[in-house]
């Protein structure tokens, strides 16, 4: 899998299938933390998931998770408060980063 689909993040999130009404929100906040976790990785995804035999290793889809859950939870307390991605959110992405 080089990309996570809906269907694994709202069972991430704790939502029903059938709760749609965040859906566009929450493909969004998908593409948002791919887009980090390529640029903490300085590593395209895809290229590291064909490198892995067509599947993104799987520290990487649950940085991805994990940003998405964070940003998914917190959407409502910028400006009141510092909100920081887990620790492990770290560790996963350490294990894969270019220092290139």
């Amino acid at each position: 899998m080089t990309m996570l689909g809906l269907d694994i993040v709202k069972k991430h999130l704790n939502l029903e299938e059938t709760f749609t009404e965040d859906d566009e929100y929450i493909l969004g906040l998908m593409q948002a933390a791919r887009e980090a976790v390529e640029r903490h990785v300085n590593s395209n995804l895809d290229e590291l998931a064909e490198n892995n035999g067509g599947v993104l290793p799987t520290p990487l889809l649950q940085a991805q998770l994990l940003m998405i859950e964070n940003l998914y939870e917190n959407r409502g307390v910028m400006g009141m408060k510092t909100v920081q991605l887990p620790r492990n959110y770290d560790y996963l992405i350490d294990l894969y980063r270019n220092y290139n």
